[in-house]
Order: C-alpha cells, then sequence, then structure tokens
C-alpha cells in the first residue's frame, strides 16, 4: 500500500490505539478517537468514565514523547486484511488555540462531540514514520 493509500485509511478509521512508553520502559497501549489535522494527529481526553483523571498515557508523554498510533481492519476474509501505524512525537495542549483548533477537528470527524465539546488535553502526534501492511 503507497503512502497516500496508507494515511487515508488511516484518516477514515473511527479508532486507533496509542502505544506510549512507561517511565519503567514498558509498554502502556490504549484506544483512542483521533483526528488528522493536517500533517499531525490529534487526541484529546474526553468525558468518557475514566478509572481516574490522571491518565498514565499523559504522564507517559511527558516522560517520553516518542509513541506510536495504529489502526487496523480484520474481517474474516483475510485478503481484505490491512494495518497502518504512525511512529511519531507527541506533545500536550492545554489551551488556546492549537487546542481549540484540535477540538475543531476532532468535533468534524465525531458527531459526539458537537453538542459536548471536550475540554481536556489535547495529545498531538507529529509523525516521524508511516508504515502499512494490506493483505491484497
Amino acid at each position: 500500500m503507497d503512502e497516500t493509500a496508507a494515511r487515508a485509511r488511516f484518516a477514515s478509521a473511527r479508532v486507533a490505539r496509542l502505544a506510549t512508553v512507561r517511565s519503567d520502559g514498558g509498554p502502556h497501549l490504549v484506544p483512542v478517537c483521533f483526528a488528522v489535522d493536517g500533517e499531525r494527529i490529534v487526541s484529546v481526553v474526553d468525558e468518557k468514565p475514566k478509572t481516574t483523571p490522571a491518565l498514565r498515557r499523559l504522564d507517559n508523554i511527558r516522560v517520553h514523547a516518542e509513541v506510536s498510533l495504529l489502526v487496523d481492519h480484520y474481517e474474516d476474509d483475510w485478503s481484505a486484511l490491512w494495518w497502518v501505524r504512525v511512529d511519531g512525537r507527541a506533545r500536550i495542549i492545554e489551551g488556546g488555540p492549537d487546542q481549540a483548533h484540535a477540538i475543531d477537528a476532532l468535533q468534524a470527524k465525531y458527531s459526539q462531540y458537537r453538542g459536548t465539546p471536550p475540554g481536556g488535553p489535547v495529545i498531538q502526534v507529529t509523525p516521524d514514520r508511516w508504515r502499512s501492511w494490506s493483505a491484497s
């Protein structure tokens, strides 16, 4: 799959898995809603129930900015399988025009955010590398 197709498949996916690095060097993986905003990828801490407001993903990014995002497609017809992974550097945005712009991008993708805009911190990822695979 070429990079244009990989980016299009990635952008159209509804959920990604965000991988961060814990302070002990171990992996931490969570599903996230996201939007592609120009050359960056954004996700937000929203109001869906969380175990705690002190999210490990945010703490991990503050220590290790390197992250990966993965989207994939599975079905029983294995010739239709594919995945796209983005490796990059993340930063946390709390307030200001960058956060507002990210929320706008997320509202454009997810109708659930239009009625009640999320107000939590934004994770903004600047991709360093796009990787993909497709069975066909």
